[in-house]
């Protein structure tokens, strides 16, 4: 029997507490149990920069990821307000997924800040205090621990569990937990996704998770439909993958200082982001096989359009030429406060 298939095979998703944030407090311990904000180059007066992550007593204080640091500082004037450090961040990660892997089980990275790590265990919670202990002795960082009998599930606990704690949801607790709930908690589930589940009278993910297979696939199609079902009943996917992570895009977007008003200054700084990318494809020593474009007006309107290349190339007037040809697909009658460029890689 694969171990996938034993029933004391668990499913571990370690998410790590306020990650940046958490990283700037290891260096600065002065900063802790403060309102600390993390994103752009530090300073909240400058505009057009946004919020990478916060600690808890600034989220208490209603400041969110993804906010811009001008409205972070309306919110709480009295933050710490800490420039981005990403190498920095990326060197910690790599001291959290080399703990982990001490404990010779499986483990998957999902990003900087979580991992799957997959596990026959009779006692599920023990490793699991296991693994929040030695991430913090090793590292000085806290961090939640999901379980599950699913990937889907161990990702849905760890909600249950942060900051800095331990949740297990499996198939005996499944609908009592999350059955009542919006289907929006669902992991991989938008507001525009469940916008439509609403308007097809699905509301919770018990409504979901027992609604009719192929009215879904109606609605969504045949893959996305039942994969929906699954998701809301707890998903099934107990694999854990040792392969190393591979960057399938590269890019880069830019919030401009000034709205851009014109199609020629649109033009040529879509363009110089091509540049910038097509530094990052050679450092990389990648092939691109799609140009995608990002356009923001300034009313926050947001669309992202791409196009296949001829073929897969790393020559950078080929990139240029698709990428225009990419922009002439938007009509651009507003002005433009952000732009992004990406490659989708072979």
């Amino acid at each position: 029997m694969a171990q996938e298939d034993s029933p004391t095979w668990w499913l571990f998703h370690v998410d790590l507490d306020q990650f940046l944030a958490a990283v700037e407090i290891r260096r600065r311990p002065e900063l802790a149990g403060k309102a600390v904000v993390v994103g752009g180059d530090g300073d909240p007066t400058r505009p057009r920069q946004v919020v990478e992550t916060a600690t808890y007593e600034a989220r208490a204080l209603g400041v969110r990821s993804g906010m811009p640091l001008r409205a972070a500082l309306r919110k709480a004037p009295d933050a710490v307000y800490l420039r981005s450090d990403h190498p920095t961040y990326e060197a910690a990660s790599i001291e959290v997924m080399d703990t982990l892997r001490t404990f010779g089980h499986a483990v998957e990275v999902w990003g900087w800040d979580e991992a799957f790590l997959g596990a026959d265990v009779d006692d599920p919670f023990a490793l699991a205090d296991q693994i929040r202990t030695r991430v913090r002795e090793r590292t000085e960082l806290s961090c939640a621990v999901g379980i599950g009998d699913t990937k889907e599930r161990a990702k849905m606990a760890t909600s249950f569990g942060k900051p800095g704690g331990v949740f297990r949801l499996s198939r005996d607790n499944w609908w009592e937990l999350m059955g009542a709930r919006p289907a929006q908690e669902l992991w991989g589930i938008g507001s525009r996704t469940s916008a439509k589940l609403a308007a097809h009278g699905i509301a919770t993910i018990a409504d979901l998770g027992h609604a009719d297979e192929q009215a879904l696939a109606g609605w969504f199609g045949p893959t996305i439909g039942p994969a929906l079902r699954r998701l809301a009943r707890g998903g099934a996917s107990r694999t854990v993958s040792t392969e190393a992570w591979v960057r399938r895009s590269l890019s880069k977007q830019v919030t401009y200082p000034t709205d851009l008003a014109t199609r020629e200054e649109i033009s040529t700084a879509v363009l110089a982001l091509v540049d910038d990318v097509h530094s990052l494809l050679l450092e990389e020593g990648r092939i691109a096989t799609h140009v995608a474009v990002t356009v923001r007006t300034a009313t926050f309107f947001t669309r992202t359009k791409t196009a296949k290349l001829a073929a897969p190339t790393v020559d950078r007037e080929s990139l240029r030429e698709r990428a225009e040809i990419v922009l002439g697909r938007f009509e651009l009658d507003r002005p433009v406060r952000l732009l992004g460029v990406r490659f989708d890689l072979e």
